[in-house]
């Protein structure tokens, strides 16, 4: 059952259709997120991010860090090659995965690093000078600096 109704969003915003959208799909999905591998998400400055991913059994080479179309999407592919070994217990999970998080307009991946069973990505939002928060001089009108009435100052009042 649906709870929530992006239509009021569609009237009140113009170009926000993106993020109605993705809230609209994730609201209807009945499916549950999977659970593997598990990751957190952390802000570690105003526009600076990080994501890190529980990897273990991973090496660098099993790893696919890609972006497209505002998407970051990890995957991993490991050929099991031990056949000889009988496992007693199987606890870590090595199994194919493939995640993908949406990134917002103007996130852009810096970088990754693989150590310690854990894939650190780190993205920061780079907004262009365009688009950043500017201070608009409000010029005075020419009218206004002159005598409303000729002769008379400004200010003075008419009986």
């Amino acid at each position: 059952m649906r709870a929530f109704d992006p239509t009021p969003l569609y009237r009140a915003t113009v170009g926000f259709d993106r993020i109605a959208d993705m809230l609209d799909r994730v609201m209807a999905s009945d499916v549950q997120a999977p659970s593997y591998p598990p990751y957190n998400i952390e802000k570690v400055d105003e526009n600076a991010y990080r994501i890190s991913i529980a990897v273990a059994g991973f090496s660098a080479e099993d790893l696919n860090v890609e972006v497209k179309e505002h998407a970051l999407l990890v995957s991993a592919r490991r050929e099991e090659t031990d056949d000889e070994r009988t496992f007693l217990h199987r606890g870590i999970a090595t199994r194919a995965f493939e995640r993908r998080f949406h990134l917002a307009d103007h996130v852009k991946v810096t970088g990754a690093t693989h150590a310690d069973g854990m894939l650190h990505i780190d993205l920061v939002r780079e907004v262009p000078e365009a688009l950043k928060p500017r201070r608009i001089e409000i010029a005075r009108n020419a009218r206004d600096e002159q005598p409303l009435v000729e002769g008379r100052a400004e200010g003075s009042r008419v009986n």
